[in-house]
């Protein structure tokens, strides 16, 4: 029974019609339609995995009647291979006179140091396309994708809400004439992270063993690392605690990192007073963190991500339906240049401070005065030199005006 079961996925027999294609995606639609009117040759999907993306391109091919032209770039380590196989897509006809549309998947996979060119090839590809060119990507707002990301029609494939794909999951096990309770499905919903691929595919599993809680529970949750910006999402454009809350438990950077990205962005989703009482949640939270660094007690870590996550989720009266470009946090890259500037003036305290016994903060004020000796030219500044142990840069540093 399990072999003919499994025989075709549901994943593929159930593959989402163009009418079924969520309605705030119909720039892709509206895109391929009139590719002729477009001033842009491309479409950039992008959303986290199992979010629809590639069967949306697939169900929109079938419509129109276009031959789907199907590559990963990933695959590709070269401009030389992109061009040969995606350039040659885009410039020969259909054997069957039907038009084409060609999609390459994983964008995010040529953006590597081993990917010779490759983005700048495609952006070279993108500008004299003569078919539909859809890009896929988890991620468009990575850095080294900036120059095709300006050149493409940006189109989003959020995460499929629990309830929705409950529903979806509901309509196929009705139609496959099993029984499974709502419960059932709205856990294995849940647990897909939104993911509706995974879900399908879960549930075709679990429908093998009996849609019931015990073979429910023998499935792993389904975890994938998110994006940053998935998890931000999740977090101020969101007023649910419980979505916030594990926001980043599937993101791939630290709480230091994490911290910073959400206070770069809050100042952009937030005002007033929802700003205000975020600000005192992160503000907590960061209290917290320290107290961990200065004892070692890493129970506090529960803290500080309820109130880094949940706490700043819920501190807005309602959520903002206006688009909100997420961007990387410049503090670190200004404190390296701050310490950069000052990396002189404090190894100058610090030696200060080991002949004088004290602290190399409090030495700050001493080396004001040794600067103006330095600058000065007083015969001092030798002796100095050679007390502290100073170097020749150092030196120079000191006597610089």
């Amino acid at each position: 029974m399990c072999f003919f079961f499994f025989l075709m996925l549901w994943t593929h027999k159930y593959a989402p019609k163009v009418a079924e294609i969520p309605q705030d995606t119909s720039p892709l639609l509206n895109f391929v339609r009139d590719f002729k009117k477009q001033k842009k040759k491309a479409v950039l999907l992008h959303g986290p995995s199992g979010s629809g993306k590639t069967a949306a391109v697939v169900a929109i091919a079938k419509e129109f009647g276009l031959e789907l032209v199907e590559v990963n770039a990933s695959d590709f380590r070269s401009a030389d291979e992109i061009h040969a196989k995606v350039g040659q897509a885009l410039k020969q006809y259909s054997l069957f006179g039907s038009g084409k549309l060609i999609l390459v998947d994983e964008v995010d996979g040529i953006a590597g140091n081993q990917d010779r060119g490759g983005v700048g090839a495609l952006v070279d590809l993108v500008k004299d396309a003569a078919f539909p060119l859809i890009l896929v990507a988890n991620d468009p707002y990575n850095q080294k994708l900036s120059s095709l990301r300006s050149k493409c029609v940006l189109v989003e494939f959020p995460a499929v809400p629990a309830l929705k794909l409950a529903d979806v999951l509901k309509r196929i096990v009705h139609s496959e004439r099993l029984v499974a309770s709502d419960d059932v499905l709205k856990a294995l919903a849940r647990r897909s992270g939104g993911d509706i691929r995974g879900a399908i595919i879960d549930a075709q599993v679990l429908s093998a063993q009996g849609f019931d809680v015990a073979a429910l529970n023998s499935l792993h949750e389904r975890q994938r690392e998110e994006s940053m910006m998935q998890a931000l999402i999740k977090i101020l454009k969101s007023t649910d605690p419980q979505v916030a809350l594990s926001a980043f438990d599937s993101v791939g950077e630290d709480i230091d990192e994490c911290m910073l990205w959400v206070d770069e962005n809050m100042p952009r989703e937030y005002a007033g007073r929802d700003l205000a009482r975020a600000m005192e949640c992160l503000s907590r939270a960061d209290v917290f963190k320290g107290r961990i660094k200065r004892w070692q007690y890493w129970r506090f870590l529960a803290y500080v991500n309820v109130l880094m996550t949940a706490g700043v989720a819920v501190a807005k009266d309602k959520k903002s339906g206006q688009f909100v470009q997420y961007q990387r946090t410049q503090r670190i890259l200004k404190r390296w240049m701050a310490n950069q500037k000052y990396a002189k003036r404090k190894e100058v305290s610090l030696k200060l401070g080991r002949v004088m016994h004290c602290s190399g903060k409090k030495a700050l004020l001493p080396v004001g005065l040794l600067q103006r000796v330095y600058q000065a030219g007083h015969p001092s500044a030798a002796k100095i030199s050679e007390e502290l142990s100073l170097s020749e840069e150092e030196a120079e540093w000191l006597a610089k005006v």
